[in-house]
C-alpha cells in the first residue's frame, strides 16, 4: 500500500539533529509494522498537496504548532482535501491537529480548551472496541502536546477512546476515516525536549506533571500497528 504523509509542521531547528523531522518519525514506527508498504510526504504546509485523492491508498495528517482555527490558506486546502477524502470514501488518520481538522470538516468544533495544556503522557480508556484495535487493550497512553481540544462532537462519529481530560480522545467516522489527539510518532525523550523548548508557554506545575508523566508506558508502537490495520483493506495486517 502506498500511504500519504500530510505534513502540517516542522520539528524546531535545534530538534532535529536528534530526534528527525515529522515524516522520519511516521515512517519509522509505521515502518516497523508494514515495512513493505511506501510512504510519501507531502508538505501541505508549503501547499504542496496530491493530484488527486487516489495518488495514495491512505492519508495521516501530523500535528502542528498551529491552531485548526489559525486561518492560513493551507489549513483551508487541506479542510478541502480531507472533505473530498471523505467524500471519496478514502482511508485518513488525523493526528492531533489532523484529529481536531477533520472534527471541524465533519461539523463539529475544535478549539483552545479551558482545561490548558495537555503535555506529557495521557491516560485513556476505550470505549469502543473495533476489529482492528488488535492486538487489543482495554487503555491507549500516549504523548500528547496540545491546547485545542475537540469540543463539539461531528454528527455521526464514534467515540473509541476518551479521559476526563480529553473526552473525545479517539473518535472514527466510518470505515474509513479515524482520528486520536494523541502523538504515537513522539518519543518520551522528544516530548521532554519540546516541554523544556516551550517552558515559557506551558504553566510550570503543568509542565512538571508532564515531565514527571513519561516515566509511565507509552502505547507508541501499538497505536501504530492500529493505524497500519485501519489502513489494510482487510481490517488487519496479516
Amino acid at each position: 500500500m502506498r500511504i500519504g504523509i500530510l505534513q502540517c509542521d516542522d520539528v524546531m531547528d535545534e530538534l532535529q539533529p536528534e530526534f528527525g523531522n515529522y515524516p522520519a518519525m511516521f515512517e519509522a514506527l509505521l515502518g516497523e509494522v508494514a515495512p513493505d508498504w511506501e510512504y510519501v510526504t507531502y508538505r501541505v504546509i508549503d501547499g504542496e498537496f496530491p493530484d488527486s485523492v487516489d495518488a495514495c491508498d491512505g492519508y495521516i495528517s501530523t500535528g502542528s504548532r498551529y491552531s485548526v482555527n489559525d486561518g492560513y490558506p493551507w489549513i483551508g486546502q487541506l479542510e478541502t482535501f480531507v472533505s473530498a477524502l471523505a467524500q471519496a470514501g478514502k482511508k485518513y488518520v488525523g493526528i492531533c491537529f489532523g484529529h481536531q481538522l477533520l472534527a471541524n470538516v465533519m461539523k463539529g468544533r475544535a478549539e483552545l480548551s479551558d482545561r490548558g495544556w495537555g503535555v506529557g503522557m495521557s491516560f485513556n480508556q476505550i470505549d469502543i472496541k473495533k476489529s482492528w484495535m488488535e492486538p487489543y487493550q482495554a487503555s491507549l497512553d500516549l504523548v500528547v502536546s496540545h491546547q485545542d481540544q475537540i469540543t463539539h462532537l461531528p454528527p455521526g462519529a464514534e467515540v473509541l477512546a476518551s479521559s476526563r481530560f480529553c473526552p473525545y480522545y479517539m473518535l472514527q467516522y466510518g470505515d474509513h476515516m479515524m482520528s486520536v489527539q494523541g502523538h504515537p510518532e513522539f518519543s518520551q525523550p522528544y516530548s521532554s525536549a519540546l516541554m523544556a523548548r516551550r517552558a515559557d508557554r506551558i504553566p510550570a506545575p503543568r509542565g512538571r506533571e508532564g515531565q514527571a508523566s513519561l516515566a509511565a508506558k507509552v502505547d507508541d508502537r501499538l497505536m501504530m500497528r492500529w493505524i497500519i490495520n485501519f489502513f489494510a483493506k482487510d481490517g488487519a495486517l496479516g
